[in-house]
């Protein structure tokens, strides 16, 4: 009778022969040392080297993915994952595969992710680079812990493990470098589990296939994407609160700030930012809603509490406020003009405070229409 598999070891593998067979062995080795039933995937991702005959020498099994990129890879490899536990990781020899009971036994005690953390274990000399360690992954975990308000301190550690019920409910989907952080994301949005151990990080055997710049850009553009109060509510607000604050300061007349008079020119460029700022906003609520929408994103308190209280009458009904307060000032101005017989007028401040409300107006009004298709009740 085949014993149950309880660990699925999952690695991704580019040109890696010099590496791989090493790592195959510690993961062997931890497997006999600490009873564990466990199976190990190669993912290939189309090596021109000796990788995949070297992994399947060693007695892994070898799953090719054509599609090149690291979360194409690790996609490929969890599908035919058997066991109860997965424990993922890098084939170049960087970490030490014999903490792989560390990492099983977390999950045991109830943990559903657990996370390997570099910075709180010890990165050997040689292991990672003066940027990568001091500018780059401290830079990248600390953006990602303000944007989802977590702890952890080593976001893009390759070494980590999770239940296969947790990776069902990880829904993983990006295929390249961004994919690492897209784990660690979808598990604080679906609340599970999450525990942190201090593992050592060794030199890299082979060449690496990082590419710094542009899998750090991946990477800040997941977490944007995935982020929307970062990416349009804070600045958007910003922007409309500091635009029409100085719009309506500037509507008594100039002001005196630093030494000089602020007049009309500013009160244009803020017409220009609280109408920007406005579609900003607008664009994020689209955005968040058709991300939950979409299941890119959970349900949140804002989101429940909008969707209870907004409805198209609502909106058109602000919007026609705000459209008709704007059309009201410039008829005003109207009326003074034709009675001074269209002769000169000097109601420039008027005019650009009624023209800003007029298309505010008209974006709420639109968008309205557009917000409740995105909300439309589908069976």
């Amino acid at each position: 009778m085949t014993k149950e598999i309880e660990v699925s070891v999952v690695m991704p593998c580019l040109n890696e022969e010099e590496a791989l067979p090493h790592c195959i062995r510690k993961i062997k080795k931890a497997f006999q040392k600490e009873g564990i039933a466990g199976e190990i995937i190669v993912a290939d991702n189309g090596s021109t080297d000796h990788s995949a005959e070297v992994a399947r020498r060693e007695g892994a099994i070898v799953v090719e993915e054509s599609h090149k990129g690291y979360g194409s890879a690790y996609l490929r490899g969890l599908r035919e994952a058997k066991g109860k536990y997965i424990v993922m990781g890098d084939s170049d020899n960087t970490y030490d595969f014999n903490d792989i009971p560390k990492f099983v036994d977390k999950l045991k005690e109830g943990y559903d992710f657990v996370m390997g953390s570099r910075f709180k274990g010890m990165i050997r000399e040689g292991a990672m680079s003066w940027s990568h360690r001091y500018i780059g992954n401290p830079i990248l975990s600390s953006i990602t812990r303000l944007f989802f308000r977590t702890n952890l301190s080593d976001i893009h550690c390759g070494i980590r493990a999770f239940t296969l019920s947790a990776y069902h409910k990880m829904k993983l989907r990006t295929l390249g470098m961004e994919f690492a952080t897209e784990m660690v994301v979808s598990a604080l949005q679906n609340r599970l589990k999450v525990s942190e151990i201090p593992i050592e990080y060794y030199p890299r055997e082979g060449e690496s296939k990082l590419r710094p710049v542009h899998d750090a850009w991946r990477h800040m553009r997941f977490m944007l994407l995935y982020c929307p109060v970062w990416l349009y509510f804070i600045p958007g607000a910003a922007g409309f609160i500091a635009g029409m604050s100085l719009l309506l300061l500037e509507l008594k007349g100039p002001f005196l700030f630093l030494g000089h008079y602020w007049d009309l020119h500013l009160m244009i460029l803020a017409s220009m930012m609280t109408i920007l700022s406005y579609q900003i906003l607008t664009l994020g609520v689209y955005a968040h809603t058709f991300a939950i929408r979409e299941g890119f994103l959970k349900y949140d308190k804002f989101t429940l509490f909008f969707g209870k209280s907004f409805n198209l009458e609502k909106g058109l009904a602000l919007g026609g406020g705000l459209f008709l307060a704007g059309f009201i000032m410039m008829l005003f101005i109207f009326i003074e003009w034709f009675f001074n017989y269209f002769g000169a007028l000097y109601r420039i401040r008027e005019a650009i405070l009624g023209t800003t409300l007029l298309v505010i107006g008209l974006q709420t009004i639109f968008s309205s229409f557009f917000l409740s298709l995105l909300v439309l009740e589908k069976k």
